[in-house]
């Protein structure tokens, strides 16, 4: 058996091969083959194939035209994004360059070429596959044929070709312009079309690694710490919390099994703009809480909820068990009502106790079945906004963090705070690629340690 190739050396192998086939469709391809290498669909119209070949030339005519009447003049500048700033000369502004726009069309263009090379490539396909069929003296497909199949045996593309499109447009540029962003300088001293930015290379990078008045180390780690502790708690607290509730709700014995389950259906009905808001004002320093305790004589100043940092965070926990438990309830109960009752009555025959049966049957159950969940559910709360910034807004400040970051600001939290408040772009970007990392290096290894993943059959 032939020993398989890591995925790099199967790119290669995989990008030679292509590079030959082009090479030998040229060597042996007719003239309309060989000119359909300059002019897309040549060969398919000569053919007769109208549909593929109009298909594939007015993709290359709408590109030359974007080219040249539009992209290409964002391209010439994308080196550099813009050299001519915006000044005016009287009371005439004479508008220079936009180094925003020249980054995000140069960026499409880019891409765009990318694509036109993929059609191109396609092109030469479809014009190799026409002559081997033309050679064993079989007929090519009507064009009638061909259009209906876009609603048969091709009808998937048909289908995803506006789904792709959107996610394109609003998922894939976006996240490139975001990864280019941090390559810039691009933050409140530089706001095209007036103060141009441009690229910096790995200066953001080596600035957040770096430790000192100038550097974003210790605030990264810091943030970065908290976030990975407050996604750690706020998962598995609610699994297991949820998980225990479910079982007690469940029991044989326990009346108004429905009341209990609406009561804490009621926490998740309410929405977190509203409780988390009250929650906040409760948990203050003239709130409720503080205000009874005094009242009652319990303490004689407020306890500092939100102003102290271990018990922000604390505090912020317990919070979000309050608000979790009764979605992970509500999924328990159903996967629990699915266990055999053969499994538990066996083991109760052998003597087994309540511990024991939790955790060799319960347990194991769930984690199998809800693997997936947990992963969702941590990799969530690594991004989880809601909950920090309408708590605390990442407060309170520390004069050893930097850049307005908060001892309770996750990486997400510290992000929006510089996009929307401090307009520091280029770091914000940093930090979007370091939470992307974060949450894909988590996922992957966790992913791989699922009990559902490493043994898909344990449970049928």
């Amino acid at each position: 058996m032939a020993k398989k190739m890591n995925p790099v050396a199967e790119g290669f192998y995989a990008l030679g091969k292509d590079i030959t086939d082009i090479g030998v469709t040229f060597a042996d391809g007719d003239w309309k083959t060989r000119v359909s290498y300059l002019i897309f669909g040549f060969g398919p119209l000569m053919r007769g194939q109208i549909v593929k070949g109009l298909g594939f030339l007015l993709c290359e005519a709408a590109f030359i035209a974007y080219l040249l009447f539009f992209g290409g003049n964002y391209l010439s500048k994308f080196n550099t994004l813009g050299t001519v700033e915006t000044a005016k000369k009287g009371r005439v502004t004479v508008y220079g360059d936009n180094s925003f726009l020249i980054l995000l069309f140069g960026l499409l263009t880019i891409i765009l070429i990318a694509l036109i090379i993929l059609v191109w490539r396609m092109n030469i396909r479809e014009n190799r596959k026409e002559e081997l069929l033309l050679r064993r003296g079989m007929t090519l497909p009507s064009n009638r044929k061909v259009l209906a199949s876009l609603l048969d045996t091709n009808f998937d593309k048909t289908l995803l070709a506006l789904p792709v499109l959107g996610i394109f447009v609003f998922t894939v540029l976006p996240i490139l312009f975001m990864i280019c962003v941090a390559f810039t300088n691009y933050d409140k001293n530089h706001q095209s079309p007036t103060n141009l930015f441009t690229w910096v290379g790995l200066e953001n990078f080596s600035k957040l690694f770096a430790f000192g008045k100038t550097g974003f180390g210790s605030t990264f780690l810091t943030v970065l710490g908290w976030t990975l502790i407050w996604a750690f708690f706020a998962t598995f607290l609610n699994y297991f919390l949820g998980m225990g509730v479910a079982i007690l709700i469940n029991k044989k014995g326990i009346k108004f099994k429905k009341l209990w389950r609406t009561i804490l259906v009621l926490t998740i009905a309410v929405p977190q703009f509203v409780s988390l808001l009250y929650v906040y004002k409760m948990f203050a320093n003239d709130g409720l809480v503080n205000g009874y305790l005094i009242k009652w004589g319990w303490i004689t100043s407020p306890i500092p909820f939100w102003t102290n940092p271990m018990l922000a965070r604390i505090t912020i926990i317990v919070v979000n068990v309050w608000i979790g438990i009764p979605y992970m309830m509500l999924i328990a109960t159903g996967l629990l009502m699915n266990i055999p009752e053969e499994l538990y009555e066996s083991a109760r025959i052998d003597g087994a106790t309540p511990f024991q049966m939790f955790r060799s049957i319960t347990l194991p159950y769930m984690l199998f079945v809800t693997g997936p969940f947990l992963l969702t559910q941590f990799t969530g709360n690594l991004n989880n906004f809601n909950v920090i910034y309408l708590l605390t807004k990442g407060q309170p400040q520390s004069m050893r963090l930097t850049d307005n970051a908060g001892q309770t600001d996750l990486l997400v939290t510290w992000l929006y705070k510089m996009t929307v408040t401090d307009t520091n772009y280029k770091m914000a970007a940093v930090i979007g690629i370091m939470v992307f990392l974060v949450t894909a290096v988590v996922s992957l290894v966790v992913y791989n340690m699922l009990p559902s993943v490493k043994d898909e059959g344990g449970f049928q």
